[in-house]
């Protein structure tokens, strides 16, 4: 079994840029959804259509890219720390991703939602709490 590592400045640094690319990915595939959606799927051919109206779009090539210097970020972490850390901390795009909807997509947030969006935080705040208590331990 592997000794569990710390989470440095340059980890955590590294989590905050998977979750401000993983909010920015999410946007960029929002919005190239959007440029195509006057298209009703009913059939094989629209949705043939839909898929070519989306390659098309400058959002999905630059989400898609995202999501690869992700992938490579995120290989890089999980060499540094344990996933179980990893995943949690890397939680705040659950946040984020709500945040960007309401400001830059118009999109409306219901009061259990934000319940919902609170209980992560917390929960994050714990799991980032629990990992300095079993390392002083």
């Amino acid at each position: 079994m592997s000794k569990k590592k710390q989470v440095t400045l340059k980890i955590f640094a590294a989590l905050a840029l998977t979750d401000l690319l993983e909010t920015f990915a999410q946007f960029c595939f929002k919005k190239s959804a959007i440029s195509a959606e006057l298209l009703k799927i009913s059939f094989f051919g629209a949705g043939l259509e839909f898929v070519g109206m989306l390659v098309r779009s400058p959002f999905l090539w630059l989400g898609l890219f995202s999501v690869f210097v992700i992938f490579v970020l995120w290989c890089a972490i999980l060499s540094e720390i344990d996933l179980s850390v990893a995943v949690p901390v890397a939680s705040i795009s659950y946040i984020t991703i709500p945040l960007v909807s309401v400001i830059f997509l118009g999109e409306k947030i219901s009061l259990m939602q934000w319940s919902g969006i609170s209980f992560i935080l917390f929960g994050i705040i714990l799991v980032s709490l629990s990992t300095k208590t079993s390392e002083e331990l």
